[in-house]
């Protein structure tokens, strides 16, 4: 044993190695081979008659998901939504974030202020704003609405994802000197070219960061929608609906596969744009 801890003392790779392969060993079986699992399934085939899934390779799936119209009109909606939310907590985000970490005394407490919600149930809170949005309810008797819909869905997503775009851009705006901030000030820039030529700089990669967790939180969910989403249709509820009643695990694999596409070409996106590396 003693012999076994001074080789490992002696190589820090392997024992760098060895502390890390059962984490690693977890990702590989229970993320990315769901992942793979999800693929290979989406290529499979329902059985009309029988019900029963034939594991042949299709592309009758995929076939149905860009030809049919109702498909293209989810998946765009969806795509609509998860944008549309995060642009709304990005607005709302940069200037109270701006305030926490230059303006405020009281940093730490706004921060446990931003934190407390994750305590709370995710279901809790959409269904407070159930009753909120409800009919005859105190959004709808003070602005006439917005009701149950798709504006309902986007208002709850940004609330309830908020707070995943406030830290980041905290953290990043934490980290930008004040100093740089006086010197612009007294070589006589105005609010304006500061803002672009010293804020700016720091706060796109905080941008993009929180919007990684607000868009792909967003272009999954499924459980707000059900919710206070009316008759909306958005992809987490197709492919609840084949999992559940329809019974068509392979078209629903297929149509996951959607959000996951969407999610590889804006990280790719994000990554070659270089921003986060300035993080």
């Amino acid at each position: 044993m003693t012999s076994l801890g001074s080789y490992l003392h002696r190589h820090p790779r392997l024992r760098l190695a060895g502390l890390l392969s059962a984490p690693l060993l977890w990702l590989v079986v229970a993320y990315l081979g769901a992942l793979a699992v999800l693929l290979v399934s989406a290529f499979w085939t329902v059985n009309g008659f029988t019900g029963e899934v034939v594991r042949e390779f299709s592309l009758a799936n995929f076939r149905t998901i860009l030809t049919e119209e109702v498909y293209r009109n989810v998946s765009l909606r969806s795509l609509g939504v998860a944008v549309s939310v995060t642009v709304i907590c990005a607005v709302i985000a940069i200037p109270m974030a701006f305030y926490m970490a230059k303006v405020s005394k009281y940093k730490n407490a706004l921060v446990i202020a931003i934190l407390t919600p994750l305590w709370a149930s995710y279901l809790v809170k959409a269904y407070a704003w159930r009753i909120l949005l409800a009919n005859g309810g105190p959004m709808d008797s003070i602005f006439g609405g917005p009701g149950y819909g798709i504006g309902a869905t986007i208002l709850v997503l940004s609330y309830l994802w908020l707070p995943y775009m406030i830290l980041p851009i905290y953290a990043g705006l934490e980290r930008l000197p004040d100093s740089l901030l006086e010197a612009s000030a007294d070589l006589g820039a105005r609010a304006g070219r500061t803002f672009r030529s010293v804020v700016l700089p720091v706060l796109i990669p905080s941008v993009l960061a929180g919007s990684i967790f607000t868009f792909s939180l967003s272009l999954g969910d499924y459980i707000t929608v059900q919710i206070v989403g009316g008759k909306t249709q958005l992809i987490g509820n197709v492919v609840y609906a084949n999992i559940g009643a329809a019974n068509n695990l392979p078209f629903a694999a297929a149509i996951a596969c959607v959000p996951v596409l969407i999610m590889v070409i804006y990280l790719v996106a994000v990554r070659r744009s270089g921003a986060l590396e300035e993080l």
